[in-house]
């Protein structure tokens, strides 16, 4: 087996996809207001992905070591209704989040881009980063996206996992029109 059919075997078997935020939903930029008020810029094919990947039956959910409201609005956008915020021990969510679904590990999809995802980047099905991510973690994902944190790089992962799961034609003609 390829290392190619060796990653499209893994998104097959994938029930849900769980995204960091900073570093992957976003740049990993981190802009304050004046009034202490923190803003950050999503990308909106990422979460057209992200739509299209819970219309084709995948769940999507977020776990991210920060707080932030403008996070809460995004996922309410995107349909997100599965979010874990402030998790210092990402690990310890993780774990939580699947005796919670009673999924396997081999059945969950995380995106991280830190030495912090590490842990779960180990445990779940299909590990994805960013081409940026460091070093250690770029060795440990089975798959890097061509395409950077906050510009498209979640909808890669998104359209990779509709495709093995032979969902990719019947998103894409409802644009047939």
């Amino acid at each position: 087996m390829t290392v190619q059919e060796a990653i499209l075997a893994r998104a097959r078997a994938v029930k849900v996809l769980v995204f960091d935020v900073d570093g992957v939903l976003t740049d990993g930029s981190l802009f304050y207001g004046d009034d202490g008020q923190e803003y950050k810029a999503f990308n909106s094919r990422d979460g057209h992905g992200i739509k299209m990947l819970r219309d084709a039956g995948v769940e999507t959910a977020i776990l991210t070591g920060r707080s932030s409201k403008v996070v809460l609005h995004r996922a309410r956008n995107l349909g997100i209704t599965r979010i874990v915020q402030g998790a210092h021990d990402k690990l310890a969510a993780y774990e939580t989040m699947l005796a919670e679904t009673g999924l396997t590990t081999a059945q969950v999809a995380y995106m991280g881009d830190d030495l912090v995802d590490l842990p779960v980047l180990r445990r779940c099905g299909l590990a994805c980063t960013v081409p940026d991510a460091p070093a250690e973690v770029r060795a440990c994902a089975h798959y890097v996206a061509q395409a950077g944190a906050g510009r498209g790089a979640a909808r890669e992962v998104c359209e990779l996992i509709m495709r093995a799961q032979g969902a990719w034609a019947a998103q894409l003609a409802l644009y047939d029109r």
